[in-house]
């Protein structure tokens, strides 16, 4: 298994509250991608592409040893939807399908205020990125 780095909703709130600047968000964004493990070139291929982005966005899901856990590799050619990729990883791996389509994702952006921060085609893309891990995470339920 991949060590994915995790953030809590709790820990993201706290941090987008500390930065008050747009640019430091960005900043904050590409930071959170340059955390991310490096993502296979074997994985960059149409199958986990994510649909609906400018950028190219692959998002890989992965199963837990034990089956129970999703957890998800991503990368992106554009450093601040890397970030953005990152962000998704690191708070819905290592949770359950049930858990990740559960999360409110959508509440926890308006609180962060994410979408005042990223332009209006990004954030497209990264509701079509939302929308394929929950994608992802009802087929590992229907698998199950």
């Amino acid at each position: 298994m991949t060590d994915i780095p995790t953030l809590t909703a709790a820990e993201l709130v706290e941090e987008f509250e500390f930065y008050d600047d747009p640019m430091d968000r960005f900043q904050y964004l590409i930071e959170l991608g340059r955390q991310m493990p490096p993502l296979d070139d074997a994985y960059k291929v149409e199958a986990f592409r994510v649909q609906g982005c400018q950028s190219q966005v692959w998002l890989v899901p992965q199963a837990s040893q034990d089956g129970g856990q999703l957890y998800f590799l991503g990368d992106s050619d554009a450093q601040i939807v890397k970030g953005l990729v990152a962000l998704l990883a690191m708070l819905l791996s290592y949770k359950t399908s049930e858990e990740i389509l559960a999360y409110d994702l959508e509440s926890l952006f308006d609180q962060i205020g994410l979408a005042q921060t990223i332009t209006p085609s990004r954030a497209n893309g990264f509701y079509n990125m939302v929308q394929r891990i929950r994608d992802l995470a009802a087929a590992a339920q229907n698998n199950a």
